[in-house]
């Protein structure tokens, strides 16, 4: 498909050459995980802004309004977003390791190519757990009625440079192509805000616009409110209201008495963590760019590893539901240099 964002130190593509098989009950229970656990963040998000704990969580002030705006009046417009999870696989527990729920990419692989790595691999008759691309063209069919517009006009906008963040926005402009509406493609940096459109999505960070001025014409996909959800800090909100939910792992703003991963509210990649065993002593770490953010205490678990000691996460991507699942395989860490994996249901 002419995809080539990136190689892997060895010189492989991004994507695996194998599929993971997983049995019917296997995706059944990440399908009911990744929507459990967003009714939760929903639930917290309500929590975090009724007792203003934004400074906790690391919310730049500037956005502080705008996101109690949209949570308020844009609670709908959530398009998407992706739960990495750990676990689900014979019979290991499936628990929360973040939420991708601002800028989540993997969508390409896990929407498209991983469906044509089925018939590579001679498995046109297997299914997969993946809806994504039906269930996203849904989601931004009704956001465009939600302005009561019969042909809603979409910008469609990432920074340039970076093929990956291209490749994504553009198969979002493309599947509300296909769903009828009137779409258009610039770069943020020579994006400006007027009333030519009714909706805008960018594919980067709300934490990164702390200057950005609303428009009262345009709403903003993701909206706002979706970087509380993105900051890991409400980890450790959702352990305060929900300790017994057996998809969370202890996590505290302070270290906690066990083996834990030391993350930053919005570090990406895999940059800038730490674990660290009982007695407080760093086993692995990574160097980043996020040091300037706080840092949250999540308690270790440990990933599914095949015979190669490869480690792997799922991720389930959510539009107004669980609606697909892929998986990434690297190092403990996984980092920007982990590859996509595919699966299939047998």
């Amino acid at each position: 498909m002419g995809l080539s964002w990136h190689t892997d130190s060895d010189g492989e593509y991004v994507v695996g050459d194998k599929l993971l098989a997983i049995t019917e009950q296997e995706a059944l229970a990440y399908h009911d995980a990744a929507n459990e656990l967003y009714e939760m963040y929903e639930k917290a998000a309500e929590y975090v802004i009724e007792n203003e704990l934004f400074e906790l969580l690391d919310i730049p002030k500037s956005l502080i309004q705008s996101i109690k705006n949209s949570f308020k009046n844009e609670r709908d417009n959530h398009l998407y977003s992706r739960f990495d999870l750990s676990g689900g696989i014979d019979g290991t527990p499936i628990k929360l390791i973040e939420f991708n729920a601002d800028t989540p990419t993997m969508l390409l692989e896990s929407s498209l190519i991983q469906l044509l790595m089925l018939k590579s691999n001679s498995l046109e008759d297997k299914k997969q757990f993946n809806n994504i691309y039906e269930s996203i063209g849904k989601k931004i069919k009704s956001i465009s009625k939600s302005k009561s517009a019969e042909y809603s006009r979409f910008l469609f906008s990432c920074i340039s440079g970076i093929e990956e963040e291209l490749n994504t926005t553009k198969l979002l402009q493309k599947i509300a192509q296909d769903e009828g509406l009137l779409t258009e493609f610039s770069y943020l940096e020579d994006t400006y805000l007027d009333d030519k459109h009714d909706f805008m999505f960018k594919l980067y960070p709300w934490e990164e616009m702390e200057s950005f001025e609303e428009s009262q014409n345009i709403s903003m996909l993701n909206p706002s409110y979706t970087l509380l959800y993105q900051s890991k800090g409400m980890l450790a909100i959702l352990y305060k209201l929900f300790p017994d939910s057996p998809y969370l792992l202890e996590t505290s703003f302070k270290p906690i008495k066990k083996k834990y991963v030391k993350k930053r509210m919005f570090g990406r990649e895999g940059a800038n963590i730490d674990i660290v065993d009982e007695r407080g002593e760093v086993l692995t770490s990574t160097e980043g760019i996020y040091d300037e953010y706080k840092a949250i205490y999540q308690e270790y678990t440990p990933f599914v590893k095949d015979e190669e000691n490869s480690y792997y996460q799922a991720g389930v991507f959510y539009s107004d539901g669980a609606c697909g699942l892929g998986f990434r395989k690297g190092a403990e860490i996984l980092d920007n240099m982990s590859k996509f994996v595919g699966h299939v249901i047998l």
